[in-house]
């Protein structure tokens, strides 16, 4: 049974891959696929890659199943360009990710004991120069493909580990202060270019303070962001789209209603 499971497996990852094959094709092929590039693929990726944690995040099985299709086909378009220019293919990405899945488990493929950790075993495996700031390497390395926020908080776990904390949670408060101050006085100033440095600051400073308590701010901004389209689409309906031609205090009350509308939907679903 497992046998023919794998079969089919195989045979619809074949099937795709010739399919891709065939879109890329230079004379019979699609023309938006024939142009595309890996340059030109990095936001298909990454927007993928997003759709399928939000489906993981809504539990939405069914979108969670199309959203996982759409992320292969990003993979497997990659490995068709790459194998265009002779560089690698498919079966190079699969043999690579295998070996390193086994190299970096020794304990279970190798009945070895547990000696060293995964990171360790990265480390040896990445050849980083020596120098005399390994932390500081080991962080910009990692940060690179890494969306803003996400590295942020990477920097801020890996630095309080290795010693670099706060004493007490109250100086980030005022370290919050501070960088606030900073940001009107460059924005009163008109100077965007510091004040571009300054938002980073109050964002990185409110990042630590996440972190301090154990706090996610991308699950916290993501909340946000539905809260604020859930009570923005109230208002919308309720307007029928005219939001142009409204008073800021009759905004102000739609919000205030859409927002106890929300409040109360949501202890409905919670009883």
């Amino acid at each position: 049974m497992h046998t023919n499971s794998s079969n089919n497996e195989n045979e619809e990852l074949l099937k795709l891959i010739e399919v891709v094959s065939k879109l890329r094709d230079p004379i019979k092929g699609c023309s938006w696929d024939i142009k595309q590039t890996h340059q030109s693929l990095i936001p298909y990726v990454l927007e993928e890659a997003y759709e399928v944690a939000d489906a993981i995040l809504e539990n939405d099985t069914e979108n969670l199943c199309e959203e996982l299709g759409d992320l292969l086909l990003q993979v497997i378009i990659h490995a068709q360009i790459a194998s265009e220019k002779k560089l690698f293919d498919f079966n190079d990405i699969a043999k690579g990710i295998t070996r390193k899945l086994i190299r970096r488990h020794p304990h279970i493929f190798s009945n070895q004991p547990r000696q060293i950790s995964w990171e360790q075993i990265k480390t040896t495996e990445k050849n980083l120069p020596i120098s005399n700031t390994p932390i500081s390497d080991q962080m910009k390395y990692k940060i690179r493909p890494q969306p803003a926020i996400t590295g942020a908080m990477y920097i801020s776990q890996k630095a309080a580990k290795a010693g670099f904390e706060w004493e007490k949670f109250h100086y980030l408060w005022e370290k919050f202060s501070e960088e606030s101050k900073e940001l009107e006085e460059a924005l009163n100033k008109k100077d965007m270019i510091n004040a571009q440095e300054e938002l980073g600051d109050v964002m990185f400073t409110l990042i630590n303070i996440a972190r301090w308590h154990k706090l996610n701010p991308e699950e916290g901004l993501r909340g946000t962001n539905k809260r604020f389209l859930d009570r923005f689409s109230y208002i919308e309906s309720k307007l029928k789209g005219d939001f142009h031609n409204q008073s800021i205090n009759k905004l102000k009350l739609l919000w205030k209603e859409a927002k106890e509308f929300m409040n109360q939907r949501n202890k409905s679903k919670n009883n």
